[in-house]
């Protein structure tokens, strides 16, 4: 496994060792010795998530302000444009954001701790995504900011309108978030 710090230094691209011959591959998608040894982190997960999207669906930007989930996200289908954007006030980060391309072809996985809102479009005609989660969902603490905040600036690289939820389309301004001290 290969750890790389993206311009936001806590935000990870996690790329693992592929062993694959004419008959096809293998890859250990998580080894908790190796996650801490390679990242310094003392990491739990407690729940997978698993969703199937559509070309052009935008999800996000979403963050619990309290149970908040540090997630650790792949694509086994497909290919997606994931964001994860800094929330943390007291942050010498915050407010800047740290895109990747994730695929099921290059296998990278990117590490959004918690403290950061997180959100992804689609980019290939239909995408099956993956994540790891350090806390429980709990919906009474889910937060969202809208994915195309001026202030945020996020450059999706998206092909015309994204299809949004409705929770995704009320979404709320950086500048009028509730956000982390």
């Amino acid at each position: 496994m290969q750890v790389t710090a993206t311009e936001i230094p806590e935000v990870l691209v996690i790329e693992p060792q592929v062993f694959g011959d004419s008959r096809g591959f293998f890859f250990e998608s998580f080894n908790q010795r190796s996650w801490q040894e390679m990242t310094g982190l003392d990491t739990v997960f407690v729940q997978e998530n698993h969703s199937r999207s559509h070309q052009n669906v935008l999800r996000g930007l979403h963050y619990q302000i309290r149970q908040a989930q540090g997630k650790l996200v792949r694509v086994i289908q497909g290919e997606v444009y994931d964001v994860a954007v800094d929330l943390r006030q007291s942050s010498a980060t915050f407010g800047r954001w740290a895109g990747i391309r994730l695929t099921a072809e290059n296998k990278k996985q990117f590490w959004v701790p918690p403290g950061f809102g997180h959100g992804f479009v689609v980019l290939s005609e239909v995408a099956e995504f993956l994540y790891l989660t350090t806390d429980y969902y709990a919906p009474e603490h889910e937060r969202a900011i809208i994915w195309n905040d001026p202030q945020l600036a996020i450059d999706w690289p998206l092909k015309g309108e994204p299809q949004l939820s409705a929770k995704d389309e009320e979404a709320v301004l950086f500048k009028d978030a509730e956000l982390y001290a």
